[in-house]
């Protein structure tokens, strides 16, 4: 059983910035203007909307053959009441009303079913609707449609493409799996190479087997698909992971939360799949839904198992429960084209089992030719040996702050980025009937007026938000240090709990880092430590959390010391969670949840119970890399990539970004040569914004944000 030391201190390194700020009701709220955010971007981008309609009357370019290929129908409604409900992806009467009206064809009943096919659902529920419903992506089939109802040509000869709501492909629009797209390039081209290379010689155990050695460290998403594709192009592949196989970690965890055995190396960070696996899984990614990367990983998660849903729901999500078999079957399959896993063979034979950290790196004139690992369960190191490789492909977590520190021991830059800490607010709400489980998004942009600015702010203003709002799940202990203390949310499949819960997110920068006195590359990583370890005690040690009701939180005391039940099963004490940030963003948060709470009534309540704190929303800093190789910028042959390195921020976008840097590695050994942006598009890389929530499967942003610290909000179901 881990106990918390009692002599860590409670200050931050700059203590005037973390006094106890005054309360409500004392605040000067005149000087702090909150303006809402909402998705129509009404009132924050005021023309955005009249843009979107103008933008859905322009023509795109003209269709040369209208006959031919697929057309493409977005938008198309089904209220509540008319659709057979959120387990249904078929092609209803309802809907087929709603294609008939589209094409202007008279006759609903006289379309052919066989030529259309449902693409993406999701539902719609926002205040500015007459009523719920649910909205489709269609294709159209043409040639099957007039095979089937030669008088729909007519109506067909009148189509024109529209931005957001119409688009035509000349060709089929198929996109497939990893696996399949590897293999049809490979019969497509010759593939070359396997001796193209000059291999580096060293006293390294290694394998010379006329393949290019590659050394993937990091069994998450983003080490699992770079893993695939190169040994799919037919790589030498090590699969380093510090943490244990699914199973095992399975075991671990349970240990954790059944007798508050915490495994260093095998917890709710690490181990097969990532931090994503016992998170809430999901799917959802905001770089690009309908894209061809993203349909890749989509169907090759399908592929290993997932249900083949995923890729209709509009918000997909898998569940703990899904995503153990399927790490299973993806490991399996690694198996069967060679991929080793470590630790290294003994006494002639291999082990096919995890735990195996990689310590250090082996530089040899400003190339990467090797690693030097041992058992993570080896606190010693005894079991220290060194692996020569022609590539490391960096895939670390977010959590894996000994890498960090490894990477600068070697002059490999590691940059610091701004990012966010937040409150988590949870509601809880089952799917009923035919409705899905309750989903819901707020933003609120707090500006600070710089005329007048409270006494205790650093910053002119803040966006603060909710994020990854994870709905009939539970809040979990993700620390990976017993003198620490973070949180996720969870959830399995059915999404059944009584719980759920969701990030408010505030944004900080390195000035917040620099202010409380931390400095370098590594000041964010300092500043999410400082503030896990002052939220351990707070909690007074053996993983107990320190919680505050959202009332009490917003007058800044503790009245009650009976607080509503929670999911968190480690235990819960009352504490003054207003106290554990620093008092501009404690002001933020405040400011946030009175606006949130008038556009959710009830979003502030004494119901409503904040747990702190979550941290490893994703990674506070990143490594440059060339963004056409992804090759570090500072040291050849390493490859950084995935959320650790600071370019992705979800299990998808993660995925997507591994896969990429899989091609990207097998072109360097000329085992590939092409356009890879012809078969999956542009790759997106992430901005330069962290922000911190809640929940860890994130979502995938155009810019990534990870967070410090959060504060979860739960409420749990009358019934």
């Amino acid at each position: 059983m881990a106990l918390l030391p009692s002599k860590l201190p409670l200050t931050y390194p700059n203590s005037t910035l973390f006094s106890s700020p005054p309360r409500l009701s004392s605040l000067h709220l005149p000087p702090f203007r909150v303006s809402c955010a909402k998705r129509t971007g009404k009132k924050r981008y005021p023309s955005e909307k009249k843009k979107l309609k103008l933008k859905h009357k322009e023509v795109l370019t003209t269709v040369e053959n209208k006959f031919e290929g697929t057309w493409r129908l977005f938008k198309l409604g089904v209220p509540v009441e008319k659709d057979p409900g959120k387990d249904f992806h078929g092609l209803s009467d309802a809907l087929m009303q709603e294609i008939a009206k589209v094409l202007e064809f008279p006759v609903a009943s006289l379309l052919p079913r066989e030529a259309f096919s449902v693409i993406r659902k999701s539902f719609d529920a926002r205040k500015m609707l007459k009523e719920p419903k649910f909205v489709y992506t269609v294709d159209m089939d043409v040639h099957r449609l007039l095979i089937l109802e030669p008088r729909a040509r007519d109506f067909i000869s009148d189509l024109e493409p529209k931005v957001g709501l119409m688009e035509h492909f000349a060709k089929e629009k198929v996109s497939n799996d990893v696996i399949s797209i590897v293999h049809d390039l490979k019969s497509n081209q010759e593939v070359v190479g396997a001796n193209g290379f000059n291999s580096h010689s060293g006293p390294y155990l290694r394998m010379s087997n006329g393949k290019p050695k590659i050394a993937v460290v990091g069994s998450g998403p983003s080490g699992l698909f770079a893993s695939l594709v190169l040994a799919e192009f037919g790589a030498d592949v090590t699969l380093f992971e510090r943490g244990q196989p699914v199973e095992q970690r399975g075991r671990d965890i349970g240990a954790l939360v059944a007798r508050r055995i915490l495994e260093l190396d095998s917890n709710f960070c690490f181990g097969e799949g990532g931090a994503g696996t016992w998170s809430d899984g999901k799917l959802v990614t905001r770089i690009g839904r309908n894209s061809g990367s993203v349909q890749a990983v989509m169907k090759s998660l399908v592929y290993f198992g997932a249900p083949k849903n995923i890729l209709l729901n509009g918000k997909p999500h898998l569940g703990t429960d899904k995503l153990i078999p399927l790490l299973r079957n993806f490991r399996q399959h690694l198996e069967t084209l060679g991929v080793s896993f470590y630790p290294i063979p003994v006494l002639g034979f291999v082990t096919i089992k995890f735990g195996t950290r990689v310590d250090d790196l082996i530089e040899e004139g400003g190339h990467l030719t090797g690693v030097k690992v041992s058992d993570s369960r080896d606190k010693l190191k005894l079991s220290k040996q060194k692996l020569g490789y022609d590539a490391i492909v960096l895939a670390v977590g977010h959590s894996a702050r000994d890498v960090y520190q490894m990477l600068l021991s070697h002059n490999i830059p590691v940059i610091p980025k701004e990012f966010a800490y937040s409150g988590l607010a949870n509601e809880v709400e089952k799917g009923r009937g035919k409705v899905p489980v309750a989903d819901y998004k707020v933003a609120k942009y707090v500006n600070i007026d710089t005329k007048n600015p409270s006494s205790n702010s650093v910053a002119a203003s803040r966006s603060c938000y909710s994020f990854c709002m994870c709905p009939g799940g539970q809040v979990v202990l993700t620390s990976t240090n017993p003198e620490e203390l973070c949180i996720n949310g969870m959830s399995f499949s059915r999404r059944s709990s009584k719980w759920a819960n969701a990030a408010l997110v505030v944004t900080v920068s390195t000035k917040d880092f620099n202010d409380l006195g931390f400095q370098g590359p590594l000041a964010g990583v300092e500043f999410q430590r400082e503030l896990e370890q002052r939220a351990a005690v707070m909690g007074g040690g053996n993983f107990v959390l320190p919680v505050q009701t959202a009332t009490d939180f917003m007058d800044r005391r503790l009245r009650v010391t009976s607080v509503p039940p929670s999911s968190y099963r480690l235990g819960v004490k009352a504490s003054n969670l207003h106290e554990l940030f620093p008092g501009h963003i404690t002001e933020a948060l405040q400011q946030s949840i009175l606006a949130f709470d008038q556009e959710l009534p009830g979003f502030l309540s004494s119901d409503a119970l904040l747990h702190g704190v979550e941290t490893r929303t994703s990674s506070p800093i990143q490594i440059p890399r060339n963004l056409e190789t992804y090759e570090s910028t500072s040291v050849r042959g390493l490859y950084p990539v995935g959320e650790g390195a600071g370019y992705a921020g979800g299990i998808v976008s993660a995925a997507v970004d591994g896969m990429y840097a899989g091609f990207a590695v097998a072109k360097s050994f000329n085992l590939y040569h092409g356009d890879l942006e012809t078969v999956l598009g542009k790759a997106q890389n992430s901005g330069s914004v962290i922000c911190t929530c809640t929940s860890l499967i994130e979502t995938d942003f155009e810019q990534t944000v990870v967070g410090p610290v959060t504060a979860t909000v739960e409420l749990m179901k009358n019934t």
